[in-house]
């Protein structure tokens, strides 16, 4: 793992450099890292980069290097310079697991320490947790518009760089995709990669019918065919159909075909019919080109015959929501061994933070499906014994009462006072959590478009706290 400490935006030291010269710096403070809206106009988002966050944490440390650096801008004097020689992230890191489906305004990460560990921080646990929740969440929505057919991430020349390939490529699979064709992602992260051939091939021998031999004597029980170079059914699918039964006279099976262009849904449809014809029932027909789910969901309802998706540019890059607008923001500070909270006030109601030191309790009808997130004070306790009424943060008219529930607190410990307690997830598990995640979820919560809104209410404690604390500011 790289050493990111520097990267950061520069306010985060120049804050650092002032705590430090006005004897701030070593007070215990509490930061929540939440979003505000789902990415795609969607009804959930799915948490992804908790494992390179702490990673991130873990190698934490200014080198020499970065101290000549800082130095060179002659914004920093040696005694703070030389009190970064000695950083080391000694607090508090709580998240919810990795691959938590969570909602609006939920605290997804807390952060307790001293003022100026957290703040060099949140910079690059946002830049983390930010990119890969957005591409996780896109590749969920873009698999369940696919249903049980697969979905193979193929966006690594489109991403927006190298890092962008990678991790984008571990979160597309954490969402629901069931490889990658980014070869390095699949060896940092033990996740299946996929791929054939590309038209160049085809186009680099003298015939069509000679490319598909070579490419099927190369890799006879993998023989997947791109058939849209010049002709998909004049001739792509009849020269493949031929290198097809000369394989199966050998005693091998071949995959499918791939296209890449023209009519999905006519051409799947018209290549079904061919395959069929020629025998080759089991045959798959496998699309890319700039698909996304509302493609998926338009050529499945069409009656296109599909059964598997390569998705790109449109997955990598989110193409319709191309950023997770995840903040990080102050909601406690300790005084006397004490914690105090703290609250943004802002004109727009929906940047009103929640204050003081919280955690995510969900809540489970009997059936273990999801009915409701309830934000609490970290000292709060959940009576599953006792019926649990809960009301709309705004209109508080709204109530609802639980019987026969289970309650289950989100935040979990990643560091406590700097030791990491963390454990490493296999990419594979992580990805299967996130499928029981959605199946908690009723229908109505994961619809690609216009998805009911989730309940996501405060304990009438933190409500009281939260009003009281904004009437207050108001009165100042």
């Amino acid at each position: 793992m790289r050493n990111l400490t520097l990267l950061t935006d520069l306010y985060q030291l120049t804050m650092m450099n002032g705590y430090f010269k006005e004897n701030v710096h070593d007070d215990i403070v509490v930061f929540d890292m939440f979003f505000r809206k789902n990415p795609s106009n969607g009804g959930y988002t799915i948490v992804c980069g908790i494992e390179q966050l702490v990673e991130y944490i873990n190698n934490l440390k200014f080198e020499d290097d970065d101290i000549s650096y800082l130095k060179s801008l002659n914004m920093f004097d040696d005694t703070f310079l030389e009190f970064l020689r000695e950083f080391k992230f000694t607090g508090d890191i709580y998240a919810v697991e990795e691959g938590t489906v969570m909602f609006p305004n939920e605290p997804v990460i807390r952060v307790k320490s001293p003022l100026y560990q957290a703040q060099l921080i949140e910079t690059t646990l946002l830049n983390i947790v930010n990119f890969q929740s957005l591409i996780a969440t896109k590749a969920s929505r873009v698999c369940f518009a696919a249903g049980s057919d697969p979905v193979l991430e193929f966006g690594l020349r489109r991403a927006q760089g190298p890092d962008a390939g990678i991790y984008g490529a571990r979160a597309a699979v954490i969402g629901g995709c069931s490889g990658t064709a980014n070869v390095l992602a699949g060896k940092m992260f033990n996740i299946p990669v996929i791929g054939t051939h590309a038209h160049s091939w085809v186009q680099k021998f003298d015939s069509e019918l000679e490319a598909f031999k070579a490419y099927a004597n190369t890799y006879p029980n993998k023989t997947l065919l791109l058939v849209d170079t010049y002709d998909v059914l004049n001739s792509g699918m009849p020269n493949a159909i031929k290198v097809f039964k000369q394989l199966k006279d050998k005693g091998f099976k071949p995959l499918g075909v791939r296209i890449d262009s023209g009519d999905m849904e006519y051409l799947s449809k018209e290549i079904r019919s061919m395959l069929d014809e020629a025998g080759f029932y089991d045959a798959s027909i496998v699309a890319s080109n700039d698909l996304d789910e509302y493609k998926i969901l338009e050529l499945k309802s069409s009656g296109a015959k599909i059964n598997s998706w390569g998705v790109g540019t449109k997955l990598i890059t989110s193409s319709d929501c191309p950023a997770l607008g995840g903040v990080y923001k102050l909601c406690a500070v300790e005084e006397n061994n004490k914690l105090i909270p703290k609250i943004k006030i802002s004109e727009d109601p929906e940047k009103i933070t929640n204050p003081g030191f919280k955690n995510v309790v969900r809540i489970y009808n009997k059936y273990n499906k999801a009915e409701a997130d309830l934000i609490i004070l970290e000292d709060e306790v959940i009576d599953e014994s006792k019926e649990l009424t809960i009301f709309h943060p705004i209109y508080t008219w709204k109530k609802k009462t639980f019987k026969n529930f289970t309650a289950k607190r989100l935040l979990k410990p990643l560091f406590i006072n700097g030791k990491c307690v963390y454990e490493k997830q296999d990419i594979m598990k992580i990805r299967q959590f996130v499928k029981d995640e959605l199946d908690t979820l009723w229908p109505q919560y994961r619809r690609i478009t216009s998805p009911e809104e989730y309940k996501v209410d405060l304990s009438e404690k933190l409500w009281t706290l939260k009003n009281n604390m904004i009437n207050e500011m108001r009165k100042k």
